[in-house]
């Protein structure tokens, strides 16, 4: 883990080069996997999380001890920055606090705090979500700037007023975030037939870095990062990623051998066992061993 080196070159992509990628992940694992394909950052999704611990929604059930240790683990596995969802700062202006130098703790790069009551939804489960005055969560920002040792680990402020309050009211309160000090600024969007004017409202009304939330089977999902990128955007987060791709190769397998005997019909699209220590970095283990430990006719 170099978890300082992997904040300095995540803050400074946000200003030079190309729209950076973060695939979302939900564990160690699909960190390896995506620093691995030649990403340059990894996203650790909450609604993820939630699914892969909990089997359960994401509606405010993982806390922050839980999440924290877990981002540890998968910022631990890699070299590139990992971002993490820390929902509501798990309370208010004290808990961020705590939430800050945990992650920070943990080895991870930047996280973004969002500005809804208590207990949080997920931005694309249908319907609305209640947010907490501006006034309140420019203070929560401002908390976690102040509560963060390492300048370079980013706070990103997000919004989720834009599907009941307008999207005016959402550009103003990260303006008022971006104020407070947040690093990125991220507005959480619906479907909207002026999506895409949306889009480049959002990132030309702040003087900030702007992070864009793809959900594959949104309108968003559509579009390539080319396109977002000249949308204004610089940084894409894909948390459904491996979620989506995860469940849909399980259960066929799982399909396979119930109803065939074998998961024969489904192992082009299984990693051979080889490919699968290549991910785990067992080869780094077997040489660890030769180095140090005496051979068994010694020990």
């Amino acid at each position: 883990m170099a978890a300082p080196d992997a904040r300095r070159r995540l803050r400074a992509r946000l200003t030079s080069g190309p729209l950076v990628i973060a695939p979302g992940i939900y564990d160690a694992y699909g960190a390896r996997l995506t620093e691995m394909a030649g990403f340059e950052a990894v996203y650790m999704t909450g609604n993820g999380v939630s699914a892969s611990l909990l089997g359960r929604a994401d509606v405010g059930l993982i806390d922050l001890t839980l999440f924290a240790q877990h981002a540890h683990r998968a910022a631990a596995a890699v070299d590139i920055p990992l971002i993490c969802d820390a929902d509501t700062g798990y309370g208010n202006a004290v808990n961020v606090r705590r939430t800050v130098e945990e992650f920070e703790s943990a080895g991870v790069a930047a996280i973004h705090l969002e500005d809804q009551v208590m207990p949080k939804k997920c931005g694309h489960i249908p319907g609305a979500r209640p947010v907490v005055s501006l006034l309140e969560h420019a203070r929560k920002i401002e908390a976690a700037v102040a509560a963060r040792r390492d300048p370079d680990f980013l706070i990103i402020a997000r919004t989720d007023a834009a599907a009941g309050h307008g999207l005016d009211e959402a550009i103003a309160r990260v303006r008022a975030y971006r104020a407070a000090g947040a690093d990125v600024i991220f507005v959480e969007t619906k479907t909207s037939p002026t999506l895409l004017d949306d889009a480049r409202r959002i990132t030309a009304s702040v003087d900030a870095p702007a992070l864009v939330n793809v959900e594959e089977f949104g309108p968003l999902g559509k579009l390539t990062t080319a396109q977002l990128e000249e949308l204004g955007f610089r940084l894409a987060i894909y948390p459904g990623l491996a979620r989506y791709a995860a469940g849909f190769g399980i259960r066929a397998a799982l399909e396979a051998l119930r109803t065939e005997g074998s998961t024969m019909p489904v192992r082009d699209r299984m990693l051979s066992f080889q490919e699968y220590n290549d991910a785990i970095r067992l080869g780094e283990i077997v040489e660890w061993e030769r180095r140090y430990l005496p051979p068994a006719d010694q020990a």
